[in-house]
Formats: C-alpha cells, structure tokens, sequence
C-alpha cells in the first residue's frame, strides 16, 4: 500500500498531539539512542530530537515517499527505508518510538516482544495505536465498499488493518517481558473546519487509503461521493459548519 506525505500532513497538528501525548509518557532516563518506527514524514522524530537533545535519533518507514519528506525535513537526521516486520537490527535502543503504526502490522502476541528485545535494559518501547475500527467513519468505509460494483476489488481492503487486542490483552503480553507497562486510551475530538468533507480528507491520508487504491478514478470519485454523503448523516454539521470528530487512540508505554 502506498502513501503519501502530502496528504498525511494536511492535518499534521492533530496527527502529531498524540506522538507528543506518547513521548511525553516514556520515564526520564539517560536516552542514547532513540528510533521512531514507521516515522512517516518525520513530524514524530523531530520530536525525538527536541526532547532526547544529543541522543542518536533514526527513523524508518516502508514508504518512499514518507522517507523523502522526513529527510527533507531533519537533513541531519539518518532515515531508512524497511518494513517493521522484516527489521532485523538488534539494537540495543534506549527508546523505541512507535505512533500511528503498529495497527498496519500483523501478530503482535509475536511484534512486541521481539521489540522489546531490541531495547537496552531500562529502555522503553513507545506505541499509540488509533482504536477506531468500529467508529462510523470505518464502519461506513466498510459498509459502502460492500454496496457497490466495487465490492470485488474491496472485498480485501478491511483485513489490511490488523485486529486489536484489548486493553489487558496487550498488558498482558508486555508484561510477561518488561518490568513496568502503562496503558491508557484517549478520544480525542477534532474540530474540522469542512465539515463531512473535512473528515473524508483526514481519512483519505490514512483509513481510506485500502480502499482507494484498487479503483480506477471514476470508481474512486464515485465512492467518496457515497462515503461522504454517509459521513454527513453520521457526524451532523455544527451550528458554525464544522465537525466534531472523535478518535480514539490506544496508548502503550513498556520498560524493559
């Protein structure tokens, strides 16, 4: 699946509160290394490097284009391409910093501890994941992808997300490997200007994206059109033309 840097960052203020939610959690320390895990277009490892002055800071991300804006915009900073689930490096890092990632990333009973283990002793693996699957605005994109003649093409789209665990399932498998974990979920409620278009714009930089790529542009055209106009019913216009959108966030912080 691809990404786009553009599009993510239309919205980067909001997408960033919560990478400054997370950081702002991990326990103070003498952090040496820190690396930011699916570091998108650098807006989380910026950051990193503000809040770990002298530590070395890296970022990767399986996009391309995701790796040509963060390079654009941290030059001094080393950022590479590679998929998570293939990342080999041992480390050990003092900091593992993982935001709005880990949901595209499948078996975490099996992920988070091999993440852990590439932790230093004392060091601390960071996770915000959006919980979101069954708010409207991904219970519509699932609805309208099975209405219409693009149900075949879609039929794979929902099952690129990866199913969470709960709250206590995933304290449960960073227990069994770290000395201390810290859960929390957060809503946040994001006022967005455009109203129902607003939300399918937030959207088409990320939960939309599954189900965009395999149309062809009138395919495309046409099923926004549907998905908005259901987005519009599901989060009604405030008196000033805005919407409130509410997102969920799940929050892990876990020391080894």
């Amino acid at each position: 699946m691809s990404w786009s840097a553009k599009q993510y960052v239309a919205f980067e203020d909001e997408r960033t509160r919560p990478a400054r939610d997370l950081l702002a959690a991990i326990p103070a320390g003498d952090v040496r290394s820190a690396v930011d895990i699916g570091c998108g277009p650098g807006n989380s490892t910026e950051l990193l490097v503000e809040r770990f002055a002298g530590a070395e800071v890296r970022g990767l991300d399986s996009s391309t284009d995701m790796i040509d804006a963060a390079r654009k915009r941290l030059p001094n900073v080393q950022f590479d391409i590679a998929d998570i689930d293939t990342w080999n490096e041992n480390g050990p890092f003092d900091v593992i910093f993982a935001n709005a990632v880990l949901q595209w990333v499948p078996d975490h009973a099996t992920l988070l501890p091999s993440l852990v283990n590439k932790l230093a002793p004392g060091g601390s693996l960071a996770i915000q994941m959006p919980d979101n699957l069954n708010e409207p605005s991904h219970r519509l994109m699932r609805e309208v992808a099975a209405d219409g003649p693009w149900a075949g093409k879609l039929a794979g789209a929902a099952g690129q997300r990866t199913d969470m665990e709960s709250a206590s399932g995933y304290y449960s498998i960073l227990r069994a490997c770290c000395s201390r974990v810290d859960v929390w979920r957060t809503t946040y409620h994001h006022p967005l200007a455009d109203g129902a278009s607003g939300v399918v714009e937030w959207f088409k930089g990320s939960g939309l994206r599954p189900f965009l790529e395999p149309l062809d542009e009138a395919e495309r055209a046409q099923y926004l059109k549907q998905y908005q106009a259901a987005i519009e019913k599901a989060y009604p216009a405030l008196s000033d033309g805005s919407v409130l959108l509410p997102f969920p966030r799940l929050f892990l912080v876990a020391t080894r």
